[in-house]
């Protein structure tokens, strides 16, 4: 029996959604969520997308915050301070504040060294909030599981609701591990099960993430919701000019075949299959080579970071160097015209739990050929917005880009449907699912209160 989680997509009510439903702001003793506490430990919301260890949860967080301060929810963010330079508060936006805290030294801590320093982030976090009058936040919104365990003991202390998100888990990805990378401790299995207990709601991107939430970690299956991460399509959006603009813009060349690569360089996101496929592809059709041009934007992360030039080694030893186009990470406004001077682009990744790049490139007219893990079976419509693959093998992959190269049309015919899919997945909605969570939350939390048996 399939496990029904709350959702906007399909109209799935739990346990959370009834408590939702159930909590309404005017009822005697209760109040709605004024301002929230969210924690990103260890990557800040104010980073470069596509470096170090800035991704698609930074995207996500800002986002978020944006359209709930629109929603009359102030958000104040709490993340580490990497840099001396930073001030101790930055408005990120009207009704979002991004506070700093020192904990640790700012360069040269790596992500998996931070666990030592939860302990001074929490007291820089406390000092924050000993300077508030009472019931100062309402609610603790924690992203991924470092943030999870400062966010457990800060909901205890404040008396609040704590509601979390995973984003990545370790159990899932130690099962879909790329070849060569590293796969994640024990430590992190711990402290993700201890998270999942704690938490008053849990936020799943997809159903399947849900699932995998009860399956591995024996989450409640009330207590998880699904949101759907959304796109900002005032910013990713179709060219009026098409295709042909971007590249003009880009000096990219009009006729050629332009399979994009667009995120952080891991073995986890898996560019080296793309590599791979241009190789294949090249070796079936050498006369491709001409029009043929691979952008790879983004920068070494993760795993990715002990062999920072592991890729460009391939490309050359692949002999595809003259074709492969390696790009620093962009600002979003350039990520965006990368992503509509593109014939397609390609998410190979080993494990998503949703994939923000696809739904990005789909909302600027771009169709995707993507592994079919995670979440992107839900942000990629196959065979209508474009391609899901199963598994890695760049023959897979060459096969699907060989598509596109014989039948230029196809990118405009997918890249059209993208665009529409796209459009239902806008970040109001997410903001809206969002809040109905926390107002589950409070509605959870104080119940608990109330009762004798806690």
């Amino acid at each position: 029996m399939t496990t029904q989680y709350t959702s906007r997509f399909g109209g799935l009510r739990s346990a959370a959604g009834a408590a939702a439903a159930a909590y309404r702001p005017h009822r005697r003793g209760s109040r709605r969520v004024r301002r929230i506490a969210m924690l990103s430990v260890h990557t800040s919301p104010l980073h470069q997308p596509g470096t170090g260890d800035a991704g698609g949860m930074n995207v996500y967080i800002v986002e978020l915050a944006r359209r709930l301060a629109e929603r009359d929810i102030e958000v104040e963010i709490f993340t580490r301070s990497t840099t001396g330079a930073r001030l101790p508060h930055v408005e990120l936006a009207p009704g979002v504040l991004v506070r700093h805290i020192d904990a640790g030294p700012y360069e040269g801590l790596a992500k998996e060294e931070l666990p030592a320093q939860l302990c001074a982030f929490t007291h820089g976090l406390m000092r924050a909030w000993a300077g508030q009058r009472p019931g100062h936040y309402d609610l603790v919104h924690s992203h991924y599981w470092l943030s999870g365990h400062v966010g457990w003991l800060a909901a205890e202390r404040w008396g609040v609701p704590l509601v979390h998100a995973m984003h990545t888990m370790a159990k899932v990805k130690n099962a879909a591990l790329a070849e060569h990378d590293t796969p994640e401790p024990v430590a992190r299995v711990i402290g993700e099960t201890q998270v999942v207990a704690a938490a008053d709601r849990l936020i799943a991107n997809t159903d399947e993430e849900a699932d995998e939430l009860v399956r591995h970690y024996a989450a409640p299956p009330g207590k998880v919701a699904v949101v759907h991460p959304g796109v900002n399509l005032d910013r990713f959006r179709p060219d009026p000019g098409g295709r042909a603009a971007a590249r003009a813009r880009l000096g990219l060349p009009q006729d050629a075949l332009i399979p994009l690569f667009a995120g952080r360089i891991q073995p986890l996101k898996a560019p080296d299959v793309l590599v791979r496929a241009v190789a294949v592809l090249l070796a079936e059709r050498p006369g491709l080579r001409d029009r043929l041009l691979v952008p790879i934007v983004g920068g070494p992360s993760g795993t990715g970071l002990a062999k920072p030039e592991a890729l460009h080694k391939l490309a050359a030893r692949l002999g595809v160097s003259d074709v492969v186009r390696f790009q620093p990470p962009v600002p979003q406004e350039q990520l965006a015209d990368w992503y509509r001077a593109a014939t397609v682009l390609v998410m190979p990744s080993h494990s998503e739990s949703f994939g923000l790049v696809a739904i990005e490139a789909q909302a600027c007219g771009t169709p995707v050929v993507a592994a079919a893990v995670g979440g992107l079976p839900v942000a990629v419509a196959d065979g209508r917005t474009g391609f899901l693959v199963a598994g890695h093998d760049p023959h897979d992959y060459a096969r699907v880009l060989r598509r596109f190269a014989d039948h230029p049309p196809l990118a405009d015919t997918l890249g059209a449907a993208a665009a529409r899919h796209a459009r239902a997945f806008g970040w109001g909605a997410s903001a809206e699912d969002t809040a109905e969570v926390y107002a589950a939350a409070q509605w959870e939390h104080r119940r608990r209160l109330r009762s004798p048996h806690g």
